[in-house]
């Protein structure tokens, strides 16, 4: 298996990326093959600082433009032909590598990842697939934002590459499906929400009717799906939760001795619970629904979060995640035709 990784991508690229990739090289390296795709110079002046021997170093593809973080994902992909996300996306619609990774611009990773490469057999429209930490286990939420305005059937779609995923990477037999609404009561919810509920009724699939944005983090459902503008304000909003939560944790421990005394004592606690909740331990969230595999990371990825990006996109491979969901869209779409509700 070849993954292309988007060295230029992200707060802290390329010092970050190409460090991640390294770390991943203990991790895939016997298994993978992995590409460094961006300012080949600025990648081997950062290998050459870390010590890689050449005999262990990853492959590189020379990309000369970059895509900034607050660049129009249409506009720079069309002026930035060259850019690493685009050709990144080039090596995985040739068939050069069979998977990305990329920490840079999420709207130009999905324009550039859905341009070039095409969607599964069955799916309309392909879902940020994130995973949420809870106390009793993760909670998959699609779609995070590749998509702003959604139809019925799009979630219901989401909703089966959701439990593929859930299943497939999570180990959970017959992932319990929500829908993300206002109020737990059928009927409750917009006609987007209403509409949706109908085709997850009747779909076969473990649905569990509605849940609310709490329900989330209780991990009331496996999988948890919505539009992907709720999905990714939802998503902002965990982030801004778990920054402040520590932040004001590590205010009120530094306040008297008494305080810090104690702070000592749970220490361990405190950070097994942060390591838990830290996006990073899960690397990044795949795009389902893309014909190749596609690892969208959070902009500020360390290389912890590269390193594990790479593992996922790995093991997405190697489990054969889109002959699961291609299979499964088979099943609805039957369903779809058959059935007046859809």
């Amino acid at each position: 298996m070849r993954i292309a990784i988007d060295a230029m991508g992200g707060d802290y690229a390329p010092e970050a990326v190409v460090l991640g990739v390294i770390e991943a090289l203990d991790v895939v390296g016997d298994r993978c093959k992995l590409v460094l795709v961006g300012d080949e110079e600025r990648i081997k002046q950062i290998l050459d600082k870390h010590g890689v021997g050449h005999d262990k170093r990853p492959e590189i593809v020379h990309a000369p433009e970059v895509v900034g973080m607050d660049e129009s994902p249409s506009i720079s992909l069309k002026r930035k032909k060259r850019s690493s996300i685009a050709v990144c996306a080039s090596l995985a619609k040739s068939g050069e590598v069979d998977a990305l990774v990329s920490a840079g611009n999420t709207g130009a990773v999905v324009a550039a990842t859905k341009l070039r490469l095409r969607f599964l057999r069955g799916v309309e429209r392909p879902a940020i697939a994130t995973p949420i930490p809870t106390p009793k286990g993760i909670t998959v939420m699609l779609d995070a934002g590749a998509n702003v305005d959604s139809k019925p059937y799009n979630l219901l779609q989401f909703a089966g590459m959701g439990a593929c995923y859930s299943k497939l990477i999570f180990g959970i037999e017959n992932p319990k499906i929500g829908i993300l609404s206002i109020g737990e009561e059928e009927g409750k919810g917009n006609e987007l929400t209403k509409e949706t509920f109908n085709l997850l009724k009747n779909s076969g699939l473990n649905f569990i009717g509605n849940v609310e944005g709490r329900d989330i983090f209780t991990h009331k459902a496996d999988v948890v799906v919505t539009d992907g503008f709720v999905g990714n304000v939802v998503l902002k909003v965990t982030e801004g939760v778990h920054r402040t939560f520590k932040t004001m944790l590590k205010e009120a421990i530094s306040k008297s001795i008494l305080s810090k005394l104690g702070g000592l004592l749970i220490a361990p606690a405190f950070k097994d619970v942060t390591r838990r909740g830290d996006y990073e331990e899960y690397g990044g969230a795949p795009l389902l629904g893309v014909d190749g595999i596609s690892i969208i990371c959070h902009g500020s990825s360390s290389p912890k979060a590269i390193k594990n990006a790479v593992r996922i996109a790995h093991e997405l491979g190697q489990i054969e995640v889109n002959r699961h969901i291609e299979d499964l869209m088979d099943r609805l779409k039957v369903l779809k035709n058959n059935n007046n509700t859809f």
